[in-house]
């Protein structure tokens, strides 16, 4: 079966034979899967009205188990933004109801951010449609075949997610 990738690449190769045009049967169709994803994420989230940050944002509470709440500094580090932009989503995620501020006992100037209730059912409920999603984007594949791609993916991207700083 031929894709975009097959075109692009055979008009290189055609236009440019002097180049090895051979990582563009990766990485381009890495780049074009991504597009793909973004858009099944903002279709999952959209369904239970969160934007892809909010979505971020919570999940990362949730993640963090009982009693669902993190820093804000531990939120910056999970979710690379700045933290002026973490304390605006924060901000917004509270207005809606989907989280709240409280003091941190271990730090009197310090605060911790924690899922509201609603946030939670939000997070859930958007996470699983997303994973219906991703499921759908994978149905073709084994889970063998799954298995091999994702352990493909993890040599590739462990050295970006492991630069320190």
């Amino acid at each position: 079966m031929e894709d975009e990738v097959d075109r692009l690449v055979a008009a290189w190769r055609r236009e440019r034979p002097d180049l090895d045009v051979e990582p563009l049967e990766v990485l381009s169709r890495v780049s074009r899967l991504a597009r793909h994803l973004d858009r099944a994420r903002r279709i999952a989230f959209a369904e239970h009205q969160l934007e892809p940050w909010e979505f971020d944002v919570l999940t990362s509470l949730r993640r963090a188990g009982a009693p669902y709440q993190l820093s804000p500094g531990q939120l910056l580090t999970q979710t690379l933004v700045t933290s002026g932009t973490m304390t605006n989503r924060i901000d917004r995620l509270a207005k809606r109801g989907l989280v709240q501020r409280e003091p941190d006992p271990n730090d009197r100037r310090g605060v911790l951010v924690r899922l509201t209730p609603e946030g939670r059912n939000r997070a859930d409920e958007a996470l699983a449609g997303l994973l219906a999603q991703e499921r759908a984007i994978l149905g073709e594949l084994s889970p063998e075949q799954r298995r091999e791609l994702a352990s493909l993916l993890r040599e590739l991207t462990a050295p970006f997610d492991n630069i320190p700083g």
